[in-house]
């Protein structure tokens, strides 16, 4: 059990070291190394979404308080830190992929999968505020849930049984479910996933079949063939985890609030809340908790 904060911080580095010299061979550093590490910026980063700091100038000004600097005492500035974040996206989401392949939980073949709505501004501002995020298909769409019209983006995720995300991926608003799903559906193998109203598609599920997925949905009220009751509610029990999850990246990690001013600056924050989720879930794994969930007490020792 983690009692103290730099434990924590401990583990979430040893984490990312040990990812980035699988890493490190496949990226192409000009010039001299930096003081600060990458191993070490990420580590910053990915600590600082799971306290819930999404802000740079406060993320700085957190690491360069006491005791923290004592752990990463080379802290960079605001510019450089945003910039090398940025180029380090993708590598940030290789050492997710990594941990992934390491962790025995995402070998589940009961999986679920879900969209959640990513706005970037509010609709009122896109008139004249929106020629950056539209040449990167910012769409207006429906959120549902809350009967409200966003501007932006769904990210669509398939997620474990236990809350492990596998995999996602990052769609404008107004495309559907079912079409943007797909995609994900044909990356498993060997699957069961279920899913709500909106990915009940025969001919899609007829696909899938080929390569051992089975899609199970709810069928819609106006729809001939009805489950019975029993499966209701094993089905409606299952995706609850994807409201733990969502919650869990909504209250904790914020992604739903955007600090980006680009496209490229969101894409390296949202590979960075998911990353640190994955982390987590890794965390509570190695520490043998029996709930791999309670993600918020590894960030938040008593």
């Amino acid at each position: 059990m983690i009692t103290e904060l730099a434990d924590f911080c401990l583990w979430i580095y040893c984490l990312v070291d040990d990812a980035w010299t699988q890493v490190a061979p496949l990226l192409q550093r000009p010039g001299p190394q930096p003081e600060c590490s990458d191993s070490e910026l990420i580590a910053m980063a990915l600590i600082a979404e799971c306290r819930g700091i999404d802000k740079e100038t406060e993320l700085l000004a957190w690491w360069r308080e006491r005791p923290l600097r004592a752990l990463f005492p080379h802290v960079p500035s605001r510019t450089r830190f945003n910039r090398r974040r940025r180029a380090l996206a993708r590598a940030i989401n290789l050492v997710r992929q990594i941990v992934l392949r390491s962790l025995d939980l995402a070998e589940d073949n009961q999986c679920v999968i879900d969209s959640l709505p990513i706005p970037v501004m509010g609709c009122h501002l896109v008139p004249g505020g929106s020629r950056e995020w539209a040449a990167h298909e910012a769409r207006c769409g429906r959120w549902a849930s809350k009967k409200q019209t966003l501007y932006g983006y769904k990210l669509h995720c398939v997620l474990t049984r236990g809350g492990v995300i596998l995999d996602f991926s990052l769609a404008p608003a107004n495309e559907t479910d079912l079409l943007v799903g797909a995609g994900l559906l044909f990356g498993l193998r060997e699957r069961l996933v279920v899913g709500d109203k909106g990915y009940i598609s025969a001919a899609l599920a007829e696909e899938l079949q080929a390569q051992g997925v089975q899609v199970v949905t709810l069928p819609r009220r106006n729809q001939a063939q009805q489950v019975a009751p029993a499966v209701r509610r094993v089905v409606n029990g299952v995706r609850q985890i994807v409201e733990t999850v969502n919650g869990q990246l909504v209250e904790q990690f914020h992604i739903q609030t955007n600090h980006a001013y680009s496209f490229e600056g969101l894409c390296a924050r949202l590979y960075t809340k998911v990353t640190a989720h994955t982390l987590c879930i890794k965390i509570n794994r190695l520490l043998s908790q029996p709930d791999v969930l309670q993600i918020k007490a590894l960030a938040w020792p008593i």
